[in-house]
């Protein structure tokens, strides 16, 4: 990564007159000060420095693109506790920033760049520690450092991140390579009696292996109808679908998002057979339609459209399809959007204004209940990487609600969609690069199609410890 050319790049769209502060993230105490939660640096630092140590602070002259590093060297009572470490000229002159201090001499700096007229920028704090400093040393209301925010540095960092370089591309591989190995393991590893929590345990053991770590949650459930599920007590019983939402990081702090929902028996039911089918169809339309210049909301609506059709096939749906996504009758089904920008983060720069991120200047994300909850609405870029993830599921207590209110009763077949109840849901997810002329898939394969599912779940099949059943039949 050329770190120096991203920040003269960042640079070239401010004045003389600008200053931007990017301040790094510290440790953040689980319960007392020196019991911390895993170190993760903020993203956008890491952007332009890929330093992930805490305690750094960094500013870009918006003249010259001169860089100047803030922070505490080491000493000889740190390296008793925490081993040898590079000092910040040396870590500073790795990525040609000109200029190392003290962290104890940045509020002067600060206030010496405000005293000359100079104008500071900086991004919305999400960290309530990041924000009483910028309120400390920008001598400004806790408040209203959110408010004064930079809207400039925001839009600039926005329209430099959202494209991916090559660099940024191997990375994210590499992450997906990572997350290959896990959904193999946590595949061969769903089977009766084993635990959701084995099953996770099986996909951070091999990111731990790999010196790397989740890129969020794992979310590895039966209850799939459940979206943000974090809960791992239930036990895997013969008939369960098992949704494992897992990726992990690459060594450069990029992410991978996947799902998958793999049977706990050798095979998938007659109702999972068409839901499963279903969701795969809608994810094989969605990826063919990737382009640049068409805005993703149309793919969302283009992916319930396919749902619509298959469940009127089956008889859970029934009336005009048109009418019936017009009134957003299918979000009974599929609540949420259909996928989100990711980079260095699982929802890249949600940080920085989720609409600001998905939607922007002619785009404005809906207010009906589903398609709200789409992340990413406006128009594909060539560089843009994104997730493409439908969903089915059958939330019992949506579908009580909307058949207890007679809601869209010339739309849905209330009495077919309670035979459903108890089947979860079924969510695939994969990662997609938009090139010039479409789109390309990341990562290596990682099994999806009902027969390769299966063919895997009959075999005996060792790998990283796990080990499947054969199927004597």
């Amino acid at each position: 990564m050329n770190y120096k050319e991203r920040r003269n790049k960042l640079a070239e769209s401010f004045s003389e007159k600008d200053l931007l502060f990017f301040p790094g993230n510290t440790f953040s105490p689980k319960n007392y000060r020196d019991n911390y939660y895993r170190f993760r640096q903020d993203s956008t630092f890491l952007y332009y420095t890929g330093m992930d140590l805490p305690d750094l602070s960094l500013i870009v002259d918006g003249a010259s693109g001169k860089s100047y590093l803030f922070g505490n060297e080491v000493t000889v009572s740190d390296i008793v506790w925490t081993g040898w470490q590079p000092s910040l000229k040396d870590l500073a002159q790795k990525i040609a920033i000109e200029e190392v201090h003290e962290l104890s001499t940045l509020d002067d700096f600060l206030q010496r760049t405000k005293n000359s007229g100079r104008t500071i920028h900086y991004l919305p704090p999400y960290r309530g520690e990041t924000q009483i400093s910028l309120a400390h040393c920008l001598t400004m209301p806790v408040a209203d450092v959110s408010e004064n925010a930079s809207s400039l540095l925001v839009d600039a960092v926005l329209a430099q991140r959202e494209i991916k370089s090559e660099d940024e591309i191997v990375e994210m591989e590499k992450a997906l390579t990572i997350t290959q190995e896990m959904h193999l393991e946590m595949l061969y590893n769903a089977k009766s009696g084993a635990t959701e929590a084995q099953v996770l345990a099986g996909a951070i053991k091999i990111a731990e292996e790999n010196q790397v770590a989740l890129a969020y949650p794992g979310i590895v459930t039966v209850n799939g109808e459940i979206l943000h599920n974090h809960y791992h007590g239930n036990v895997l019983k013969e008939g369960d679908l098992l949704l494992c939402d897992v990726g992990a990081e690459s060594p450069g702090y990029y992410a991978a998002d996947i799902t998958r929902t793999y049977p706990v028996s050798l095979t998938l039911g007659t109702q999972q057979r068409a839901i499963y089918q279903l969701v795969l169809d809608m994810l094989n339309y969605s990826t063919a339609e990737l382009r640049p210049g068409i805005p993703y909301r149309d793919v969302h609506i283009g992916s319930t459209r396919v749902m619509i059709e298959g469940l009127k096939e089956m008889g859970l749906m029934h009336g005009d399809t048109e009418e019936a996504l017009k009134e957003g009758a299918g979000a009974l089904f599929f609540p949420h959007g259909l996928g989100h920008m990711i980079g260095l983060d699982v929802h890249d720069m949600e940080n920085l204004g989720e609409d600001r991120v998905g939607y922007g200047s002619g785009y404005e994300r809906g207010e009906q209940f589903g398609i709200r909850s789409l992340r990413f609405g406006k128009k594909l870029l060539e560089g843009h990487v994104l997730t493409v993830e439908p969903g089915i599921y059958f939330i019992e207590a949506l579908i009580n609600q909307w058949g207890s209110e007679n809601r869209y009763l010339d739309f849905i077949n209330y009495s077919e969609v309670r035979k459903y109840i108890g089947l979860g849901g079924v969510r695939l997810e994969d990662n997609y690069l938009i090139t010039e002329n479409g789109s390309k898939l990341l990562g290596p394969p990682i099994p999806i199609q009902i027969d390769e599912i299966e063919f895997l779940k009959s075999t005996t099949v060792d790998f990283g410890g796990a080990t499947t059943p054969t199927d004597p039949s």
